[in-house]
């Protein structure tokens, strides 16, 4: 049967994994009468409840006796590390570009990487039925960025179809019939080479491993595209490290193919075809699994570097094992190791105390997911705020810089530039009319000044501004950028919180926590307005006497909490502060818990 290996990119909600599921039902992967949830490619719950696609994933279907192995490519650029490893599987892409928005700097991460392998794409603009789509601009975008991207003459030719993913239909004309996606299916044919791989397959097996998984009942399974050979089930192959050092032999136990959502066991592994094999103990990504015979391994992409670093430690306050079971360092650092073996994008290195571990990665998204998966399996864990990594080079001390690309309504555009450019140290790269009273604002910022920014941009643009940003290069260092202004309410007492002592304090600023909540010296219960910190109690009730006067009786009303995410906590907090994190609760605290410990920090600090 003809191969054909293919990876979808696209910006986030640009209707990438929409468009999967459209394929996977005209290809006929599903039953009449299959129930199949919506967005079937996003297996995983995070991907789920933020709509976002976190680890790709690949599927297969088959058209006109040709089977197209497809994969789901993440779309945020903090994943990038599952990027770069999966599209060393495929030999062509389809880019997805929503035909109102046109190409969001997502797409020129993911699209940068695919050109600079030689892979060569095919267009399709999504969404084209929707009032404001432009597919015309659209595309004269798409041909702007490959060029900016030194694309050959070849990618440069690139055909395109028109589409909408959520109708089911893509046409090779504007006003085509619009009745399915047969022209995608054709063109991914005829324009995608089958794998150059399938022409070897007299020589002996080797493949590189991209992702690692684990099965309870198999154990690792790795998955890779089969570079040269075949492998029948219950052979003995080899694992070579980098290097090329061996790390293991083992017997293959299982081959696992790619058939619509489900993986299927098949009897041989061949050339070109994308498999998951299982039966090692050792081996993981980027090893070459490989004949006995060989001894040079498959050289793997080259991994971009981590940008931030977080600090994880065990919770020590107060309220520590109340909702978590697992709360001590040597389970949380064999969770990050696990975690960092599956996911190259992401370093662990031990602190010198060894009660905690920093966390390397791409960005606050990435972290902040791996914040999330670890409480939901029951960790407790203290955060601290996002450092951003430096580097050394010739003498020069360099930082990340990051390009932030925001659609904002024409009256906040001041606000925003302000902000960016001024205490951000940003440089402000390009201003244009977006359309529908719109501005696009393209900006350089340093990757230090966009940590904590966020929340301030929704309360510029009043919500209505779209934020994206990516990893540009790096700068050399710009020297001091303020972090947050506003102090922080600290609680003196240990108790639950009281309506009417937290009534009294809504004029000192902004509260975080409710009323009848648990408390404990030194977490943080709100934002103070002026710009010190403020110690306060929480637990102070109304005194009560047997006189009763008018106006002794006003009603409590309380204005709602601030409730903030995750990711918001996370970079809201300054380099005092740290981020307790439960299975049932995000709390903030200051780092020294101890009144005379922190008055004693905060006075060397000044």
């Amino acid at each position: 049967m003809e191969l054909r290996n293919i990876a979808i990119i696209a910006h986030v909600d640009h209707g990438k994994t929409t468009l999967v599921d459209e394929l996977l039902k005209q290809s006929g992967a599903f039953r009449e009468n299959q129930q199949v949830s919506e967005r079937a490619m996003d297996s995983n719950d995070l991907e789920r409840e933020r709509g976002i696609t976190i680890l790709a994933k690949a599927t297969s279907v088959e058209w006109n006796g040709t089977r197209i192995n497809i994969v789901d490519t993440p779309g945020h650029a903090d994943f990038g590390g599952e990027v770069e490893r999966i599209l060393s599987m495929v030999d062509g892409v389809v880019l997805l570009v929503d035909a109102a928005e046109g190409p969001m700097p997502q797409t020129k991460f993911v699209t940068s990487k695919a050109l600079a392998l030689g892979l060569r794409p095919i267009v399709v603009l999504n969404k084209v039925d929707k009032p404001d789509a432009e597919p015309d601009r659209a595309l004269d975008e798409v041909f702007d960025l490959f060029a900016a991207l030194e694309a050959d003459d070849d990618q440069l030719d690139f055909p395109h179809l028109y589409a909408s993913g959520r109708s089911g239909w893509a046409d090779t004309e504007l006003d085509g019939p619009r009745k399915d996606l047969s022209a995608l299916f054709d063109l991914v044919v005829e324009h995608v080479p089958s794998p150059k791989q399938a022409a070897q397959a007299d020589q002996p097996f080797r493949m590189l491993a991209t992702t690692l998984s684990a099965d309870p009942f198999l154990g690792r399974i790795l998955t890779g595209r089969v570079e040269s050979g075949t492998l029948p089930h219950g052979a003995t192959i080899k694992a070579l490290s980098r290097t090329g050092e061996r790390v293991e032999q083992f017997r293959v136990s299982k081959i696992l193919a790619f058939r619509g959502l489900a993986q299927q066991p098949i009897d041989e592994a061949v050339a070109g075809d994308i498999v998951s094999l299982a039966g090692m103990s050792k081996a993981t990504v980027a090893d070459t699994l490989c004949d006995t015979a060989v001894d040079l391994p498959i050289p793997s992409q080259p991994i971009d570097p981590p940008t931030i670093s977080v600090t994880f430690g065990i919770n020590d306050s107060p309220l520590a094992g109340r909702d978590g079971k697992k709360v001590q360092s040597r389970v949380i650092r064999e969770r990050l190791m696990k975690e960092a073996e599956s996911n190259v994008a992401i370093e662990v290195a031990d602190t010198p105390g060894g009660e905690a571990f920093d966390v390397s990665g791409r960005g606050e998204l990435q972290m902040g997911v791996l914040i999330e998966n670890m409480r939901r399996e029951g960790f407790e864990l203290a955060i601290s705020r996002p450092r951003v990594i430096f580097r050394e080079e010739n003498g020069q001390r360099l930082e990340p810089v990051e390009e932030v690309t925001i659609d904002v309504d024409d009256e906040y555009s001041g606000a925003v530039i302000e902000k960016l450019t001024g205490p951000r140290k940003g440089d402000l790269v390009e201003m244009k009319p977006g359309g529908a009273g719109k501005t696009r604002i393209v900006a350089h910022v340093p990757s230090r000044g966009l940590i904590g920014y966020h929340g301030e941009f929704l309360t510029d643009t009043r919500g209505s501004g779209v934020l994206n940003r990516m990893f540009h290069g790096w700068t050399p260092h710009k020297g001091p950028i303020s972090g947050r202004r506003q102090g922080v309410l600290v609680s003196m007492e240990n108790g639950v919180s009281v309506a009417y002592a937290l009534w009294n304090l809504e004029e000192r600023g902004k509260m975080f926590i409710g009323a009848q909540e648990q408390v404990y010296e030194g977490m943080i219960i709100g934002e103070h307005a002026r710009d010190n910190d403020l110690e306060v109690n929480p637990l102070k009730g109304k005194k009560l006497t047997n006189v009763r006067a008018s106006g002794t009786d006003d009603a409590v009303r309380l204005t709602p909490p601030v409730q903030l995410s995750l990711e918001e906590a996370i970079a809201y907090i300054d380099d005092d502060e740290l981020v307790e994190v439960t299975p049932n609760a995000i709390r903030l605290r200051k780092r020294f818990l101890d009144p005379h410990e922190r008055k004693r920090q905060a006075k060397a600090a000044s």
